[in-house]
């Protein structure tokens, strides 16, 4: 049967498929619905961890104990995996695993761009990157026999245009795949000094054998026909290539890592002249060339940003080509949701005069005008240690004018560690922790702070005061963000204190209740002064329509905000007086 799918619903059948027992993942923008795809199998558990290496953790020791295996994450939730990565690689696997691993060209979720082949070829472990949804599905079924044929976690690589495109799926019914044995064996599973340097033998070997069986795998298909012209691509960008010179000849590589010499070098002696189209970084580009070929890469084209048929048309000049200009889209910018409990904190740090040091989450967009509520924002966890450095750079009298802003499931993933430290090294900052219950940024996925697992069962609820609590903190108060009273009185005594202190600004993303019919809000004309306080919420039901400001009713959830900050009664709830 044949079916449409996202790129990512395809690796979920292909799991599916393969007979995995066990996924794990923390969700990331594009990776989230892979492993919400895979929890609609009842045959495969699947479950959402704190962050990304407590899941390939989980994902490790079931793969040890003789289950197949799969973990998802997006590129820079490698990172924080990459502790335990780089030495599975070294005890190898029982049970096929298999590490799912979306890039992110371009951006458009992420913080920074990052191209997870260096992981691969760091680690030396195999990467396979499918070019559309069928491959998708069938290279996760390819990963699993490859990586218990030669004993080694595989890395498959997508991004964020194949994660979240559809295209033809041919699937199939899956695969009896029984439990392996378990045998104890320190040698292979417990990785120190003594052990870890015969492993790492073992890993080198593993990785020549599976360099010379590359170049016969079918993953790596070389197509010929016009022999002036090829290209040496993968993945997305293979759909370009083909797009745009359909007569010219094609090595497409679905093994990244490691590249299969002899098929390139062949490849390279019949065409006349061969260009590179991979995106991000020269990865395939550098290592060819080492091996004395002439090709042509990003001399030419752009490590920045995704590829596309236009711009493949825009850098690759040829007679034939009918160039089109590049449709030009307006521009809009993210914005909060309206009725977003995070802006009542923006507008009120603002009103205080704070600072911020931020963190990852749909909170982040507060950074931005109007609100322009943060500082800084690097990485999962960084906002509270972040602040605890620039008061022990520049004091605590320095930091009474500033405060951690970090959301619930960051908090969990990688935020708990941060607070322990300014407890331990005497620290006094002020943490908020922006409670709306939820994953928002990601598309509403449950964590430990919300007690439902990924498969909707009832669970232990983390109790975050309490948990402050025990680490150490002795000042933790819970406030409504739309109490706007109590939500100052809050930040003007926590960040005045000589001791560390925690605020829960706890109130529920606005999008989880999908059945509730809030009573909007409205702008009296007759009293509105068209001062321009409201814009300045950046609430995107609030705007000036005809020459006077107006409340989109299909928008407006009801929040009050607007209604607490017109100094002119202006703003009412509808059927009100």
């Amino acid at each position: 049967m044949k079916r449409l799918m996202l790129g990512n619903e395809a690796v979920a059948r292909g799991a599916y498929e393969s007979g995995v027992k066990v996924s794990t993942a923390y969700p990331g923008t594009p990776s989230t619905e892979i492993t919400e795809f895979i929890a609609k199998y009842e045959e495969i558990y699947a479950q959402w961890s704190p962050n990304e290496k407590v899941a390939l953790e989980v994902a490790i020791g079931s793969s040890i104990s003789g289950a197949r295996s799969i973990c998802a994450m997006k590129h820079v939730g490698l990172n924080v995996a990459a502790d335990p990565l780089f030495t599975v690689s070294y005890t190898g696997v029982n049970g096929g695993l298999v590490i799912i691993v979306a890039d992110d060209p371009g951006m458009h979720s992420s913080q920074n761009e990052q191209d997870s082949r260096y992981y691969a070829r760091s680690a030396h472990i195999p990467m396979l990157e499918p070019s559309d949804s069928q491959e998708a599905k069938d290279f996760v079924k390819e990963a699993f026999n490859i990586s218990e044929k030669y004993d080694t976690p595989v890395l498959i690589r997508l991004t964020t245009r194949l994660s979240h495109s559809q295209s033809l799926v041919k699937t199939s019914q899956p695969d009896e795949v029984a439990l392996k044995e378990y045998n104890k064996d320190a040698t292979k599973y417990v990785m120190m000094p003594g052990m870890a340097i015969k492993r790492h033998v073992v890993v080198e070997n593993r990785m020549n054998q599976i360099t010379e069986d590359a170049s016969k795998f079918v993953l790596n298909d070389a197509s010929y026909d016009d022999l002036e012209v090829g290209f040496i691509t993968s993945g997305i960008p293979y759909q370009y290539v083909k797009e745009v010179f359909p007569n010219a000849s094609v090595l497409k590589l679905g093994m990244v890592n490691p590249l299969p010499k002899s098929l390139i070098q062949d490849f390279c002696s019949k065409v006349k002249k061969v260009y590179i189209i991979e995106e991000l970084e020269p990865i395939f580009e550098e290592q060819i060339k080492s091996w004395g070929i002439e090709v042509i890469g990003k001399d030419l084209l752009t490590v920045q940003g995704e590829y596309s048929a236009n711009l493949l048309k825009e850098k690759i000049k040829n007679e034939d080509l009918n160039l089109a200009a590049a449709e030009t889209l307006p521009g809009r910018p993210p914005v909060l949701c309206a009725g977003c409990p995070h802006r009542s904190i923006y507008y009120r740090l603002n009103k205080l005069g704070k600072h911020a040091t931020g963190d990852i989450g749909c909170y982040t967009l507060g950074a931005i005008e109007p609100l322009k509520g943060l500082d800084t924002c690097i990485d999962m966890g960084a906002s509270i240690p972040m602040l605890h450095g620039i008061e022990k750079a520049r004091g605590r009298e320095y930091t009474k004018d500033w405060v951690a802003i970090i959301g619930d499931s960051t908090f969990v993933h990688s935020g708990i560690t941060g607070l322990i430290d300014i407890v331990y090294n005497k620290g006094c900052s002020t943490v908020m922790i922006l409670d709306n219950s939820t994953t928002g940024m990601t598309g509403h996925q449950d964590n430990p702070a919300t007690g439902v697992t990924l498969k909707g069962e009832k669970t232990k609820q983390l109790d975050l005061p309490l948990l402050c609590k025990s680490v150490g903190i002795n000042r933790v108060r819970v406030v409504d963000p739309f109490k706007y009273k109590d939500l100052e009185n809050a930040i003007t005594e926590e960040t005045s204190i000589e001791e560390p202190s925690v605020i829960i600004a706890k109130a529920p993303c606005q999008l989880l209740d999908k059945h509730s019919v809030p009573k909007q809000n409205y702008i009296d004309v007759e009293k509105c002064k068209d001062c321009g306080m409201c814009l300045k919420l950046g609430c995107p039901a609030i705007k000036k329509s005809h020459g006077i400001m107006v409340i989109d009713d299909t928008l407006c959830v009801g929040c009050n905000l607007c209604i607490g900050v017109c100094k002119f009664q202006a703003i009412k709830k509808a059927g009100v007086q």
